[in-house]
């Protein structure tokens, strides 16, 4: 069988379609977090995604960020969100090896009994708090909320 070779245009039709596929993929992943937006667009292409709109906090802004981020694929994230109510920002962490919720909790807070506040502040992307692994990135509030 022969081997059909693949024009540019066919190739920019498939790459079009597939940044199209995972725009649908991560606009799904928004949308399970439950946020409240106005006029959210995401958008994907090459290994970069883009999201606008606007959201009530900083915290609904950082956990819109950290989901798009964390996915595979993407690599970077561009952040054109509007913050309705400014709160202080929280930090992004990359665990390491070894880490746990309460080591990191130590680290930021000075006590390692405050993880709950990392956990909760990283729902639902942790379902528990045993499970996070090397290179996910989590969000540390800035005040232990």
């Amino acid at each position: 069988m022969a081997k059909v070779e693949k024009t540019d245009e066919i190739k920019k039709l498939e790459e079009k379609l597939l940044n199209k596929q995972k725009t649908l993929v991560l606009e799904g992943i928004v949308g399970s977090l439950g946020i409240k937006t106005k006029d959210l667009v995401v958008k994907f292409a090459g290994d970069k995604a883009t999201v606008s709109g606007s959201v009530g906090s900083n915290e609904d802004r950082e956990k819109i960020i950290l989901a798009l981020g964390n996915v595979s694929g993407v690599a970077t994230v561009n952040d054109k969100l509007i913050v309705k109510k400014s709160t202080p920002p929280a930090v992004f962490y990359t665990v390491k090896k070894g880490d746990t919720l309460g080591k990191i909790a130590k680290a930021h807070y000075g006590k390692a009994g405050m993880y709950k506040q990392i956990f909760a502040a990283n729902q639902p992307m942790l379902k528990s708090a045993d499970k996070i692994f090397p290179g996910q990135v989590l969000r540390i509030p800035a005040t232990g909320k």
